[in-house]
């Protein structure tokens, strides 16, 4: 039985407002989190994710209150990741209102980490992020060819990225949010080759983010291996909406929600 693909706009939000870059740099307002989030509720998004990408110790309580906020407008699953560091991170985030939280430079440098959150909160509510991206030439590469990077896709960490994939799962997380640091914010489509690759690897779903850009973009996705697509910036400046999505997606007999 075939499980209908899931359209996920992405926020991301720094000191409490909506921004989008290309490559994780020249930011640029794209509005508040809270009305976006209702407006995707409202046109048929299946779930949200929200990632602080400044994530620094200031605007952490700015978060937990978009989050709560944000949970008592909307009614589908929402996924909060960015600066999560501990178990009692995790755990406010879930009071907060947050359905799963997304773990990413932590779980790296602890991977127990993942391990504890499942065993405390449930696999279903864990998610690994994988920033990932080609292993630069002149560096040494990996088996893949794909290593795994920290600080918005800016150092990499040598670390084979389908292998942390799979090592994720291992470790009991539900699911993989695969991030290409390549692809993002270019708007040329979704990074097929990674997304197969980690696809290979592990059961568990793995959604697609990075690169969307025109409505023939998420079907390839789908067909290399995604559960779910992720876009952030089509969406938030009218490019693309959720409909125009799921229509192009059915009429390449992909079952959507």
């Amino acid at each position: 039985m075939s499980v209908a693909v899931r359209v996920i706009p992405c926020l991301d939000v720094d000191a409490g407002r909506v921004v989008k870059g290309v490559n994780f740099t020249d930011l640029r307002d794209a509005g508040d989190p809270v009305e976006l989030a209702r407006v995707y509720d409202a046109e048929g998004a299946d779930e949200l994710t929200f990632l602080d990408v400044t994530a620094s110790s200031g605007d952490r309580e700015t978060t937990y209150e978009v989050v709560r906020q944000t949970a008592e407008q909307v009614f589908i699953p929402l996924t909060v990741g960015g600066g999560v560091r501990s178990i009692s991170d995790v755990d406010r985030l879930l009071r907060a209102g947050a359905d799963k939280v997304s773990i990413n430079t932590a779980a790296i440098a602890r991977p127990e980490l993942l391990r504890e959150a499942s065993e405390r909160f449930g696999a279903q509510c864990v998610v690994l992020s994988v920033d990932a991206r080609r292993v630069p030439e002149g560096s040494e590469s990996t088996a893949s060819g794909f290593e795994v990077t920290t600080h918005g896709g800016r150092r990499g960490t040598g670390i084979d990225a389908v292998e942390w994939a799979e090592r994720g799962e291992a470790l009991g997380v539900g699911e993989i949010l695969l991030n290409s640091m390549d692809a993002d914010g270019t708007k040329s489509g979704f990074d097929v080759e990674l997304i197969r690759a980690v696809r290979a690897a592990v059961g568990v779903p793995v959604i697609a983010s990075g690169g969307a850009g025109a409505t023939e973009h998420f079907a390839p996705a789908v067909h290399a291996g995604a559960d779910a697509v992720l876009a952030a910036s089509v969406f938030h400046f009218k490019e693309l909406t959720l409909r125009d999505v799921k229509e192009a997606m059915r009429e390449q007999r992909i079952e959507v929600r």
